[in-house]
């Protein structure tokens, strides 16, 4: 009935209902550039710190058994940050490529991304690519990276696949036909949202996916992050009682 959990190299076995942990959560990761400002330091620093943070909850998340982990690492309207910022954030996504892959690959994890990849360099997608073929046999936790995403914009480029597809006609078209367009076709629904640093708002991430999904929010910003908060963010969700419109 309940799974012993030793995360991130603790000694400390903690107790969890193993029926209630949710199956999928997604994470708005925010706060980096506002953990920057308070140390004096440059907004880099503080995406850098918050890699640091994504690799440490990646690996506890699969130590505890979450099927599925999705994070939202550069949206849609980030393209609207300054081109400095831009240059260094996809920079930095390339390296973390580069450098976790190995380590990924011995913990089990199987990588995918979500949004619109036309948007990046032919040598970003090549190796998000390559990462998603490297590590498609894993069967641990499935981490899924969306990047220049909008939730908006992945329901627009759904219609537009089903319209382009024959096969259905639009009126029998049922959630589940639908879903199969979207870029999680093959995900399951999001249980749990978490967002850091405060704000109560979506942000125009997962609209779909997260239409029952529970909410959890931390004024902690995100390189601040810990595994002891995410698992607080478990434990609440473990005790509430999801109706779905029921009674």
């Amino acid at each position: 009935m309940f799974k012993k959990i030793f995360g991130s190299g603790k000694n400390t076995p903690v107790d969890i209902d193993k029926d209630k942990l949710p199956k999928h959560v997604a994470v708005i990761m925010d706060g980096n550039g506002r953990w920057a400002k308070s140390q004096g330091l440059l907004r880099s620093a503080g995406h850098l710190a918050g890699v640091k943070t994504l690799k440490k909850i990646l690996r506890f998340a699969n130590d505890i058994g979450i099927e599925a982990l999705t994070v939202y690492a550069f949206s849609t309207e980030n393209w609207k940050r300054p081109k400095e910022e831009v240059d260094f954030l996809l920079s930095l996504f390339s390296e973390y490529l580069a450098k976790e892959l190995d380590e990924m690959n011995e913990e089990n994890v199987r990588i995918s991304f979500i949004g619109d990849r036309a948007g990046f360099s032919e040598k970003l997608q090549n190796e998000m690519k390559n990462a998603e073929e490297r590590l498609k046999n894993n069967t641990g936790i499935r981490f899924t990276i969306a990047a220049n995403y909008g939730g908006r914009d992945e329901i627009l480029r759904a219609a537009k696949k089903f319209a382009e597809d024959t096969n259905i006609d639009a009126k029998n078209l049922t959630e589940a036909d639908f879903e199969r367009y979207l870029d999680t076709a093959d995900a399951p629904p999001v249980d749990l949202v978490i967002r850091t640093s405060g704000e109560m708002r979506l942000s125009n991430f997962l609209l779909w996916q997260a239409a029952y999904a529970e909410f959890w929010v931390t004024k902690t910003p995100w390189p601040n992050f810990s595994t002891e908060e995410f698992l607080e963010a478990i434990r609440s969700y473990a005790a509430r009682e999801r109706r779905f419109g029921g009674v």
